[in-house]
């Protein structure tokens, strides 16, 4: 068996430290400023992310609750159901934007929770 020959070590060019040009240095500065404020935006827009949707306001959620009672007359059963649904959905929002000021709106536990438990509401 032949031994395959290794090829020797190469050297580079430049045995000492290259030293980087003042472009060189102020490219990399300006990528870091330009970095940072890519940053600041993103994180900006994360913590100050806007509510999808219009607000929801005692008064939009009765009158919806009117149109549910007006179709609720004329619906077919399937469509009943979805309204009954929706209705009680709606009714225990009303229950929490009047319960603002409660202790149960600030650790989420609804109205209809607590009249479960005995407790008034």
């Amino acid at each position: 068996m032949k031994a395959s020959p290794v090829a020797p070590a190469r050297k580079s060019a430049s045995t000492g430290k290259r030293a980087m040009t003042d472009a060189h240095k102020q490219a990399l500065a300006e990528g870091r400023t330009q970095g940072r404020a890519v940053r600041a935006y993103l994180e900006a827009l994360e913590t100050h992310r806007p509510k999808r949707g219009r607000k929801r306001t005692p008064e939009s959620i009765n009158r919806r609750l009117s149109r549910i009672d007006d179709d609720f007359r004329y619906a077919d059963p399937m469509k009943r159901l979805s309204l009954i649904q929706e209705r009680l959905d709606l009714q225990a929002e009303l229950d929490q934007l009047e319960d603002k000021g409660r202790f149960g709106f600030h650790r989420g536990v609804m109205v209809a929770s607590r009249s479960q438990l005995g407790r008034p509401a």
